[in-house]
């Protein structure tokens, strides 16, 4: 049904800024071509008009994203006060634990971080802005997938679970354990699933009035993870995530 109201331009746009989005390099006009599969007149006629509204940037014989695409994507988090909310619960955060903190959303099977506040110190860091991880492999992901109707998990998970390190769950039957316990806890945690030597501790938000199902996490290196430390951040995270949901949804 969705193809009958296919519009191309819009199609052949999308497929550009994601190969775009996905690169830290900018992208030749020929890569552009051969990954979206468009003929050159078409492409180029996308890429003027793209750049004319500053959505892409020339950039050493390529394109990069442009800085009107990323001003128009910050509305997603200022329209219900989401990004005011996070960063000042999270600026509080990070004086107290000095650990950094960020906060994603679920987009089918993916986590798609949407905005971080940084520890004053140096950080092993996977979560780039706008970056996407399988929700079974993060913290993130887990508190965000514990918080779904059990219709709304079954259909988004996949049914193999691809993996990001050798700790990543690997089954069904794993995630569902996982997940009963971040219900009973309250509290999700990602030991080294997704980068070595780090692990995570991620509390579930709730759903904003605008329907953004968002969660929160820190981030911290194991060689400084001691006890105190970890039960200071855990119980940190939650605070977090309850100070956020107090700010943004009603009768939270």
């Amino acid at each position: 049904m969705a193809s009958e109201y296919d519009v191309p331009a819009i199609r052949r746009t999308h497929d550009i800024l994601r190969v775009l989005a996905s690169r830290r390099a900018p992208v030749k006009a020929s890569e552009l071509a051969e990954a979206c599969q468009l003929a050159r007149s078409t492409l180029y006629l996308l890429l003027d008009c793209l750049e004319q509204r500053r959505w892409i940037e020339r950039r050493d014989a390529g394109y990069v994203i442009g800085i009107e695409l990323m001003a128009l994507g910050y509305a997603y988090l200022r329209h219900d006060g989401l990004q005011t909310a996070f960063q000042a619960a999270a600026g509080a955060f990070v004086a107290r634990h000095n650990e950094v903190v960020q906060l994603a959303t679920l987009d089918g099977f993916d986590v798609v971080y949407l905005a971080r506040e940084d520890a004053r110190r140096p950080v092993r860091l996977v979560s780039d802005l706008g970056l996407r991880l399988p929700a079974h492999a993060c913290a993130l992901g887990k508190a965000l997938l514990a918080s779904l109707p059990p219709g709304e998990l079954a259909a988004c998970v996949p049914d193999a679970l691809p993996r990001v390190t050798d700790r990543s769950l690997a089954t069904r039957a794993a995630l569902d354990q996982e997940l009963e316990q971040v219900r009973r806890t309250g509290l999700a945690q990602d030991l080294e699933e997704v980068a070595t030597g780090l692990v995570c501790y991620a509390a579930y938000v709730g759903v904003t009035p605008l329907g953004k199902r968002v969660a929160v996490s820190t981030s911290i290196p194991t060689d400084r993870l001691d006890p105190a430390h970890r039960r200071d951040v855990m119980e940190g995270i939650r605070i977090v995530a309850r100070d956020v949901a107090l700010r943004v949804i009603p009768g939270a």
